[in-house]
């Protein structure tokens, strides 16, 4: 119930109609610039999209931002979720069904890196666009991507540790996500890179699916074995949850958390101070970037490679000020799954 009433609140903030998320400032192919999507598609485009699940809030937000643009701009969509990071057979399986279905494009968020390279390089071959949409996929034959990279999320997470506390050495327990996923790999490459020569020590949690029940038994192992962490470090379902257990453990945890990315979940306990501070990837943003990039690509439009929406790190002092429509879709919308049309 706190969810649905911070959510409600947080409507107040919302753009009323889709159109107003552009003009975008953004990271277009590695320069700032004001990125515009196309007004309208010349005809009703097929496009099918997969995403890796829909259990959590963040992928809400990106079918919600599939499915507005899609309709902003008259094309018809599908919509595909795997059930999770331990399926990558199931991706495969509703890529297969939306090449019988002949779409006309694709907004693949991958579950690894190479797992569909196959699939891709046929449908490259065959000149049929690609959009690479949050996660990165690795394989020849990508018209574009959409996607913010990971490495520079955990980068800002980092930064915010560093100066909240103060540069002193801390120790950071770190729970990433599913090991083969594009976008962990990302995160771990910006760590990794952020912590040479600082005081910093990264203490690993384990990985795992991003689901609530996993994510718990990694962060209960976590504390048991490092109770006096000064930090925890995590995707959205391992901060929230570890939040929560720090809070009821009373003085038996010191560790603060921080979150790598932002749901709406991490925005109530940032408001709430649980949680200290979670950079956005503007997911909502990401998705429909994703379906300009489409429908570009089969219209032969001029067409950037890269956009990259901006991160912004949100805590307590500018959670108020957050347009909360690049995060999540409004209430009483929630994973959005369905069919391509025939």
């Amino acid at each position: 119930m706190r969810v649905l009433c911070l959510f409600s609140l947080l409507l107040l903030h919302l753009p009323l109609r889709a159109a107003e998320w552009f003009p975008l400032e953004a990271q277009v192919d590695g320069r700032s610039a004001s990125y515009r999507p196309l007004m309208q598609a010349s005809k009703p485009w097929r496009i099918c999209a997969l995403l890796p699940h829909g259990m959590d809030r963040y992928w809400w937000g990106v079918a919600w931002g599939l499915h507005e643009e899609a309709r902003r701009q008259g094309v018809q969509l599908g919509v595909y979720e795997a059930g999770g990071y331990q399926y990558p057979d199931m991706q495969r399986a509703q890529l297969t069904r939306c090449i019988q279905l002949a779409a006309d494009a694709y907004v693949v968020a991958a579950i690894n890196t190479q797992g569909l390279c196959d699939e891709i390089a046929l449908l490259h071959r065959d000149g049929v666009p690609v959009i690479d949409l949050v996660n990165r996929i690795d394989c020849p034959g990508i018209s574009a991507r959409s996607q913010v990279d990971f490495a520079d999320m955990a980068k800002a997470a980092l930064a915010y540790i560093q100066r909240h506390s103060g540069g002193r050495a801390v120790r950071v327990g770190w729970l990433p996500g599913p090991q083969d996923a594009g976008w962990v790999a990302d995160a771990e490459r910006g760590l990794q890179a952020a912590l040479k020569g600082g005081s910093v020590t990264l203490v690993s949690g384990g990985y795992g699916p991003v689901d609530r029940s996993t994510q718990a038994v990694l962060v209960r192992q976590l504390l048991a074995r490092e109770p006096e962490l000064d930090y925890i470090l995590g995707n959205a379902e391992a901060a929230a949850f570890a939040a929560q257990l720090v809070r009821s453990g009373g003085s038996r945890y010191r560790a603060q958390v921080v979150s790598l990315y932002a749901t709406e979940r991490i925005l109530e306990s940032i408001r709430d101070g649980g949680i200290l501070a979670a950079p956005t990837d503007s997911p909502v943003i990401q998705a429909r970037v994703a379906i300009d990039l489409a429908v570009r690509a089969l219209e032969g439009k001029q067409s950037p490679v890269r956009v990259s929406p901006l991160i912004e790190v949100i805590d307590q002092a500018n959670l108020k000020r957050f347009d909360f429509g690049r995060l999540m879709p409004p209430s009483g919308h929630w994973m959005i799954r369905q069919e391509l049309p025939e």
